[in-house]
């Protein structure tokens, strides 16, 4: 087995999972709730089957081809998120077909509480939000359905977490009634409150919660589940909030045996537990890192002009780590999570391409193609849009603003490769057509009646070369100063303009300058012409020389001295 083969299977789940919500989302704008209920049961069905089967041909591959861990885990992680995805729709229609059913168990109901929570710890610690558990008592038998209860914890909880802010504050609080046959589960949080319209249609399914503000997702039934669950049981839920200072939910349910039906009870078994599921994992502690890509998937920041620099703007993380881990066998990549971050990576970095989600939190693709084009410092960067939607008024809009490229999701990475290859290709054809010119051909284009803004920077950077010609310390910072620009904006332009970076620009004009100078003076030695256009070390400029024409400067000066 190969990498390819591990991202073919990574691809398979990726749009399993996208076409998986795209399918169900679809569907629930069916009116009659029963047929909407029976096609999400089939859908989740239907999906759950591959699934299943990526799962276990993942665990088969784990033990042939351990060396693939990272991308195990990236495949790993979606397969449970899809199939938590799919058990919720799944529930959901249960409940809206009167099918959902109730099968408790006798155990201790504050340490299985407890348990349950302490999974959801690793969501909490990496928002840096500060999370309390407090159970009262700490232990107290009871019946409960322990998967029920564990959707009920894991919704409420992992709802405050959404709508929290970073450093924020999560309670859970759990405590009986007097007669010891209830639990008051309280859920509290300090985060963005909700408003009063949208609490008047809080337990209604799919609510459009302030995702995006959260930079966030989800599907608008967590909440809705979570009420027929404890009604399921026989209790009773609200909800209290205050916008911008938080808010509680508060659920009530029963947990002694006369509250249920005998065919609710299960006397055979009792509550594990070392059962509640690991619903939450930390995704960044099992992702790759820059530093721990491996050596094949690295390009070291320092390679030449033949390395291009990506910029890829995605706000979903195991997409852009996919991403990355990918393009970085091939280019030098940089990421961000949203366009703001983007932004400030644009304005500081070097780069030659940015491939950039369009919906994202804080500032979408567009709105980051609009910045970027809109800056004359940034405007020849080219950009490719990735997006979700189909339609032909979505991508004319993004080309209207300035987007090079347009790829709609699920995609192909083949396909992103081409894209980025095509443009890396018109590169190499400015490149070629900039290196074969002389430096008086190069400035004679940029004294037409009506030069370019573009020719007339390029103009301004040969002269800047040539007046420091024969200085060995001038370098790309020397350089950026005395052309008024960053060093990031000189790479975009340069590379831009002539397909090459700073340091090979001002290169390539030192040795077209001693080609000159060997043409006019042939009776110079290698040495001092290697002074003259700025080398400090007569081999390192013969090496240079060479590679540029093709001969030795001893070489070249003979056959223009025999001439």
């Amino acid at each position: 087995m190969n990498t390819l083969l591990v991202v073919l299977i990574i691809i398979i789940a990726i749009i399993i999972y996208i076409g998986g919500r795209y399918i169900y989302r679809r569907s629930l704008r069916i009116k009659n709730q029963l047929q909407m209920g029976q096609i999400f049961t089939n859908i989740s069905h239907e999906l759950l089957t591959p699934l299943t089967v990526i799962a276990a041909s993942i665990e088969r591959m784990k033990e042939q081809e351990p060396r693939f861990q990272s991308d195990y885990t990236l495949i790993g992680l979606n397969i449970d998120r899809m199939t938590r995805l799919l058990q919720q729709i799944l529930e959901t229609s249960k409940s809206q077909a009167g099918e959902l059913k109730l099968k408790v168990t006798q155990g201790d109901v504050m340490q299985y509480i407890s348990q349950t929570a302490l999974c959801l710890e690793p969501l909490m610690s990496k928002r840096k939000i500060e999370f309390t558990i407090q159970c009262t008592p700490k232990s107290m038998m009871g019946w409960i359905d322990t998967d029920k209860l564990d959707k009920i914890i894991y919704n409420l909880l992992s709802n405050a977490a959404k709508y929290t802010e970073t450093g924020g504050k999560v309670s859970l609080q759990v405590r009986t009634n007097k007669n010891f046959d209830h639990i008051i589960i309280k859920v509290s949080d300090n985060g963005i409150g909700i408003s009063k319209e949208k609490m008047k249609h809080l337990f209604q399914p799919f609510l459009d919660g302030d995702y995006r503000r959260m930079n966030t997702t989800g599907t608008g039934l967590g909440l809705a589940l979570t009420r027929d669950l404890v009604i399921l049981h026989g209790g009773s839920i609200n909800c209290d909030s205050t916008e911008e200072k938080g808010t509680t939910f508060t659920a009530v349910i029963p947990i002694n045996k006369e509250s249920f039906t005998e065919s609710q009870i299960d006397e055979s078994h009792q509550i594990d537990l070392n059962k509640p599921q690991d619903y939450v994992l930390d995704v960044d502690s099992f992702l790759p890192k820059e530093e721990e890509l491996k050596p094949e998937e690295k390009i070291a920041e320092s390679a030449d002009e033949d390395v291009y620099r990506i910029l890829v703007v995605e706000d979903n993380i195991e997409l852009l780590m996919l991403m990355r881990s990918l393009l970085a066998q091939k280019y030098y990549v940089t990421t961000a999570k949203n366009g703001v971050e983007a932004l400030e990576i644009i304005n500081n970095e070097e780069l030659d391409l940015i491939i950039s989600d369009v919906m994202m939190p804080e500032m979408d693709g567009n709105e980051l193609t609009q910045q970027v084009k809109g800056d004359p410092n940034t405007s020849h960067l080219p950009i490719i849009l990735l997006t979700a939607k189909t339609q032909d008024k979505d991508r004319q809009e993004s080309m209207i603003i300035g987007a090079d490229d347009y790829v709609t999701k699920p995609f192909k990475l083949s396909d992103l490769e081409l894209r980025i290859r095509n443009i890396i290709e018109n590169r190499k054809r400015i490149l070629r057509e900039f290196k074969s010119q002389t430096v008086a051909e190069t400035q004679l284009k940029a004294k037409t009646a009506m030069p370019t803004a573009d020719q007339l920077f390029l103009q301004k950077a040969i002269e800047c070369v040539n007046n420091h010609m024969d200085d060995a310390e001038f370098d790309r910072e020397g350089f950026a100063h005395e052309m008024g620009a960053s060093a990031s904006t000189l790479y975009n332009k340069l590379r831009s303009l002539t397909g090459l970076n700073v340091t090979a620009f001002i290169r390539d004009i030192r040795m077209k300058e001693a080609k000159r100078l060997a043409q006019t003076q042939p009776d110079l030695r290698v040495s001092d012409l290697a002074y003259r256009v700025g080398f400090k070390d007569p081999k390192y400029f013969s090496t240079c020389f060479k590679k540029e024409f093709g001969l030795q400067p001893s070489e070249f000066i003979e056959q223009m001295a025999a001439m």
